[in-house]
């Protein structure tokens, strides 16, 4: 028999595990709401009006404060709001960035993986760690990296949202520019920008809605000597235009600045990672206790956003996450890639719908059989 969710969420709405697209913060969502059909008194939803407006740049300078007094952003640094999404990055990165055309990468899962492959396009890359000899399941030693003096930059994906890996401590650079993607971490502990070059970050899975990605670049990375690549490429042509070279993703920056707002509110990012790692001990001390379920990442590199888990039993894992499904808990399968279930515990999710969903897989377990 199907267990339903014990606690419902407000408007009929699921607990939503999804690795991205992924849930936003209540309160945001029905500020948005009462703000669809006239956006403070302009007649018109943010939707429909110019970008060129009083009122959208109002809306796009906000945005960018609320994250600059968020994150602590040093004022040698742009932010940019570019279309695009995180992928994009794999590639403008490597063109804008590889001065000497070679860059050393940290390969720690699929995301970076993906990287790689982006920026051999572009130039000379060297991987200089890699944990794929364990299924990317940990973070290798990066105390003593052999880099190159001649590398433009040392490249890690912080947060690797399929296997769920994540970075402890950054990697010794030995002074070379480190630039990473903070996707699925991005906003949910403090960050010290000024020990990177570059941080970005597609912004569906712990922001707001697909299709752009924020760029933290400090100033001295941005160049105005790629005269042979495309314009919209160079992060020069964002930085110089205020991120309206042409017509931004009016409608995503308008709601991540609704939730960069909503974050100060309720006590910035010191208070958010206070939560995210409530929310996250409540599953791991799940996992760690459950003969059925098993958690797949080393403990020390264990993610606090995405959480891979698998039974042992492919057959299993799918019959969970069909369970799951119908008791009100959506997007729990794992990536196609890795197989088995995942969980996915950004800033909106509750701690409620954590508890919820461990106390759905107790019962499974419990009653599995009988």
């Amino acid at each position: 028999m199907i267990q339903e969710a014990s606690i419902i969420m407000n408007y009929g709405r699921t607990f939503n595990f999804s690795a991205g697209p992924a849930m936003m913060p209540e309160p945001v969502l029905e500020e948005i709401r009462d703000e669809m059909m006239n956006y403070r008194g302009s007649g018109m939803c943010v939707m429909e009006m110019s970008h060129r407006s009083p009122v959208f740049q109002k809306i796009i300078d906000d945005a960018e404060q609320d994250l600059r007094d968020l994150m602590g952003i040093p004022d040698n640094y742009k932010v940019l709001f570019i279309q695009g999404g995180a992928t994009l990055q794999f590639s403008m990165i490597p063109m804008n960035l590889m001065k000497n055309g070679k860059a050393v990468y940290v390969e720690t899962g699929a995301w970076s993986k993906k990287a790689i492959a982006e920026a051999k396009k572009v130039g000379e890359v060297i991987v200089a760690a890699s944990s794929k000899d364990k299924n990317y399941t940990y973070v290798p030693d990066c105390s003593d990296l052999d880099i190159p003096e001649d590398t433009d930059y040392v490249y890690i994906c912080e947060n690797e949202t399929i296997h769920g890996v994540t970075w402890q401590k950054l990697p010794n650079t030995k002074g070379h520019i480190l630039v990473s993607d903070q996707s699925s971490m991005f906003l949910s502990q403090p960050c010290n920008v000024a020990d990177y070059g570059m941080i970005y970050a597609g912004v569906q899975k712990n922001v707001g809605p697909a299709g752009m990605v924020v760029c933290i670049i400090r100033e001295d990375l941005i160049r105005d000597d790629l005269k042979d690549l495309p314009v919209y490429l160079q992060y020069s042509t964002h930085a110089g235009a205020g991120s309206m070279y042409n017509t931004p993703n009016c409608w995503a920056i308008y709601c991540c600045g609704k939730v960069f707002k909503y974050l100060k509110s309720i006590g910035g990012l010191e208070e958010m990672h206070k939560r995210n790692l409530d929310k996250a001990k409540v599953f791991y001390d799940f996992l760690d206790s459950s003969k059925m379920f098993k958690g797949t990442v080393e403990p020390e590199f264990r993610s606090l956003m995405n959480i891979p888990f698998v039974t042992g039993s492919a057959d299993l894992d799918k019959e969970v996450v069909a369970a799951t499904k119908a008791a009100g808990y959506d997007n729990l399968k794992g990536h196609k890639s890795v197989g088995g279930l995942r969980a996915s515990i950004y800033n909106a999710m509750p701690k409620e719908g954590v508890e919820a969903l461990v106390e759905f897989l107790k019962n499974f377990e419990a009653n599995y059989g009988k």
